[in-house]
């Protein structure tokens, strides 16, 4: 399968702003990672992406360097860089490494969350009702996730959710890439009722929740190497 560079609506991975800035074009190039303009296994060319940022290569080349670091790409030097394609073993070690973070962040929350941290985690959740698509909903899934780790109130929890994050949303943009059915109508009542489960201050309930949450996805996923 032959994969050209893909063009968004409006251009794809627009042009970066100033050039020389490996961070900004970093921002871009994830930006169409995530937008699913470069889906899992397609190739990430240098001097393409030079070319469409209106940068030299090497701004892309650190770029790509940090995408490598945070999990969004892969280098091999028979293959050149293409956009990470998450392995069974992949999907296992994030979920059991986000089942770990998450079961401390909700037992801090239900220990010391404040009712400004149950507000913050609503209207994240709100936010989901309001998708446009499921790239969007995906986004907002994060950035819930963002608001449950934030409201723990530990930093180096949260340090740590970042480390993963970028891997977490990849992963979900692999679940929307396997199935997409029902998946606008249930995400939102889904967080709904994991903001509930923190407010009733039970942690074996709250923590269930959480592991029913993250299975569904799991399991939509994992259902693909079955039978692959």
């Amino acid at each position: 399968m032959s994969f050209g560079l893909p063009v968004l609506a409006g251009g794809g991975a627009s042009p970066a702003r100033r050039r020389g800035l490996s961070d900004e074009v970093a921002d871009r190039i994830r930006d169409a990672i995530f937008s699913g303009a470069y889906a899992p296994g397609a190739p990430l060319r240098e001097v393409e992406l030079s070319e469409v940022m209106d940068v030299s290569r090497g701004p892309v080349r650190e770029a790509l360097r940090v995408l490598e670091r945070e999990g969004l790409v892969r280098c091999a030097w028979h293959r050149g860089t293409v956009v990470t394609t998450l392995s069974a073993e992949d999907v296992a070690e994030l979920e059991s490494l986000r089942g770990a973070l998450e079961r401390l962040a909700v037992e801090s929350i239900i220990a010391s969350g404040s009712e400004e941290d149950f507000a913050s985690l609503e209207k994240a959740a709100g936010l989901m009702e309001r998708a446009a698509d499921e790239h969007e909903m995906v986004r907002l899934d994060i950035a819930f996730h963002d608001a449950v780790f934030a409201a723990a109130r530990h930093q180096r929890l949260a340090e740590a959710w970042e480390a993963i994050r970028c891997q977490v949303h990849l992963f979900l943009l692999t679940r929307i890439g396997r199935s997409t059915e029902g998946y606008l109508a249930r995400v939102p009542e889904e967080h709904r009722e994991l903001v509930a489960a923190l407010r009733s201050r039970d942690v074996q309930a709250a923590l269930d929740l959480f592991a029913v949450h993250r299975r569904v996805a799991v399991n939509v996923v994992s259902a693909e190497f079955a039978t692959s």
